[in-house]
């Protein structure tokens, strides 16, 4: 099947006055059709910015420096940004992790749902509103048409992001982006969110890039994961490549930081030390100075994305095997 999205050895660099931070560097990912492809990684390692540079909203200092961008065989880093305009938002739309930084709280929901549709199809006020109270159904927000005239303070956290995830949806895309939607959620909610989502995915059939640190999440949501340190991807694969047969040694060890009720164990384990200060980073592997299984060739440069098993990659010169 062909992909919808194409990202091919992306580079997106921020120059500060300390040094030049490599944010994102030599990330490469299809997302087919209807597909979920899960982006993990603690925080830091790249993910909001590699989802950024594909909706083009990366701001000085920050820059893009290489790859390609395919949306449906278009090259969308070459286009001018007018045209880039008309896809942001209805071909491809995002949801923040933050729904009050997504809102402005002068508009009503109904005005902000309405103005996304008209910007983006060709359809009257009165289409407009018959399509936004419909959205607001759909995220199973109460009372629809008389939410319509409230304002995003007079709705809660799980209510807010419901809306926004109306918004995004409000145009049919091809592409749905999920930046962490359940971070600033509590548990309960963010189950909800979740579920919201998933059905939503399924329903409308569209492909969703979704950004977590939450492995928990990512397992029930993902057909494909890249797991990505110190803004490179270090392991590509399936959901069950990554959770069944985890090859790169951060990968192993993020799995077995996390809780799970088929292993008993007396303690988590952790990583240890702290991730890469970014700011002109060596030209050798990120995880280097946490690595369990380093040795001197990793000190001498930057292991390359190998295939290691058809469709699962691993950038490691060491990778784990087995139950290692």
């Amino acid at each position: 099947m062909e992909a919808v999205l194409s990202v091919k050895n992306l580079s997106t660099y921020f120059y500060m006055e300390e040094g030049v931070v490599a944010a994102v560097d030599d990330v490469s990912f299809d997302l087919a059709p209807q597909e979920v492809l899960g982006i993990v990684g603690e925080t830091g390692s790249g993910k909001s910015v590699t989802v950024k540079s594909v909706m083009r909203l990366i701001k000085s200092p920050g820059k893009i420096v290489n790859g390609q961008i395919i949306y449906k065989g278009t090259n969308i880093l070459e286009i001018p940004e007018n045209e880039m305009y008309k896809i942001r938002g209805k071909e491809i739309s995002m949801v923040f992790q933050d729904p009050m930084t997504s809102l402005n709280p002068l508009y009503t929901i109904g005005d902000q749902l309405m103005e996304t549709i008209i910007q983006h199809q060709s359809v009257s006020k009165s289409e407009a509103y018959k399509r936004a109270v419909e959205m607001l159904q759909l995220v199973q927000i109460p009372e629809p048409e008389k939410r319509m005239r409230s304002y995003p303070f007079e709705f809660s956290g799980g209510m807010r992001q419901r809306a926004v995830i109306a918004i995004a949806l409000s145009c049919n895309p091809s592409v749905l982006i999920a930046d962490e939607p359940t971070t600033a959620l509590d548990v309960t909610i963010q189950a909800q969110i979740l579920d919201l989502m998933r059905s939503l995915q399924e329903r409308l059939k569209t492909a969703m890039i979704f950004i977590t640190h939450d492995l928990g999440v990512i397992a029930s949501m993902a057909h494909k994961i890249m797991v990505m340190y110190g803004g490179k991807q270090v392991e590509f694969g399936s959901a069950e490549d990554i959770f069944y047969r985890p090859i790169h040694p951060y990968t192993n060890m993020l799995l077995r930081s996390v809780p799970r009720i088929d292993r008993k164990i007396d303690r988590l384990q952790s990583i240890p030390g702290q991730p890469p200060r970014m700011i002109d980073i060596p030209k050798v592997c990120t995880f280097l100075p946490r690595c369990p299984k380093r040795t001197e060739k990793c000190q001498t440069a930057i292991p390359p994305m190998e295939e290691i098993e058809p469709g699962h990659f691993v950038r490691c010169f060491n990778p784990v095997r087995g139950d290692e």
